[in-house]
């Protein structure tokens, strides 16, 4: 090997991957291509962008699962060209006056500049594996996926939506919780979410299936995120109500190292299932068509062979 070929390869070893939101300056050996490369927070291993998106956001290593945005989530689990999005018309409101760092109206503003979305949940009427569902999915950007009124009344109307044309219902939760920017009007929203949940399915007999994601935390994992009829979870995700410090501090106790994570809730009977991301259409669609009775999709024909 040439002493040109040698000096690469050593630089090679000396390679530290980067978050893609990392400060370029805080690694000069990545900023000269800082859209190549990131580095997996479970098994620590240096991942090509690309490898990780083709994956689903999945590390092709330890099966890590980074966050994954809403357009990628519904191209993941809904049929091609099935789904009719709902309710983006509706924006938040800053009905308190609420100032913290920045008033609420310019950090409104801010996040539809940045994201070009209205709030921190999507919902669609679509099709998963032939069978018509219901479903929504809270965007993690906006706002760190709190629940204010805007999403509390876009998850409303996906239950009201289902029992009115008597479809499942699916939600896929990441979220802070409540939006404290929305005070009282963002707690009511538990209540709220939670009636219309239950003319779902006392009044329409519709099946519900959650989906926690990382995280799911605060109000949502305190109403319907954790109301499902089917409670699936993506490995590794944290979900419960409070933090651990906070917990820790009232209980005066220790909590297990994999205290709120899916496994720990698993174990204990709170989740049914933890399902990787990339077997999550399959096993919807299962579950779809065992509690609706909804026939086999036909399998796709093959053309033969010239």
């Amino acid at each position: 090997m040439s002493n040109q070929g040698r000096r690469w390869f050593e630089q090679r070893k000396e390679f530290v991957g980067r978050p893609p939101d990392a400060d370029p300056s805080a690694s000069p050996a990545v900023a000269e291509s800082p859209d190549l490369f990131t580095r997996c927070p479970g098994c620590q291993a240096t991942l090509f962008l690309d490898a990780v998106r083709d994956a689903g956001q999945l590390c092709v290593r330890c099966g890590h699962h980074f966050r994954i945005e809403v357009d990628e989530r519904f191209a993941m689990l809904l049929d091609p060209d099935t789904a009719v999005f709902h309710d983006a018309h509706l924006a938040p409101v800053d009905a308190l006056g609420f100032v913290d760092s920045k008033p609420y109206a310019r950090r409104i503003d801010a996040t539809f500049a940045k994201l070009g979305v209205t709030d921190a949940f999507v919902s669609a009427t679509a099709k998963i594996e032939g069978v018509d569902v219901e479903i929504g999915c809270f965007d993690f950007r906006y706002m760190g996926g709190s629940m204010g009124s805007v999403v509390g009344e876009r998850i409303t109307r996906l239950y009201e939506r289902a029992a009115a044309n008597r479809r499942p219902a699916i939600v896929i939760s990441a979220s802070g919780g409540a939006r404290m920017q929305e005070g009282v009007l963002s707690l009511m929203q538990m209540a709220k979410t939670c009636a219309a949940l239950a003319r779902l399915k006392d009044r329409a007999g519709m099946p519900y299936i959650s989906v926690l994601t990382h995280p799911t935390t605060g109000g949502v994992a305190a109403s319907f995120a954790m109301l499902g009829d089917v409670i699936l979870a993506e490995p590794g995700a944290l979900v419960g109500f409070a933090g651990p410090r906070v917990i820790k501090e009232t209980i005066g106790q220790d909590l297990p190292d994999d205290f709120q994570t899916s496994e720990y809730l698993l174990d204990h009977g709170m989740v049914d299932a933890i399902v990787p991301r990339d077997q999550l259409r399959m096993v919807i669609g299962r579950l779809l068509r065992q509690l609706t009775r909804a026939p086999m999709p036909a399998p796709a024909l093959v053309e033969p062979a010239p």
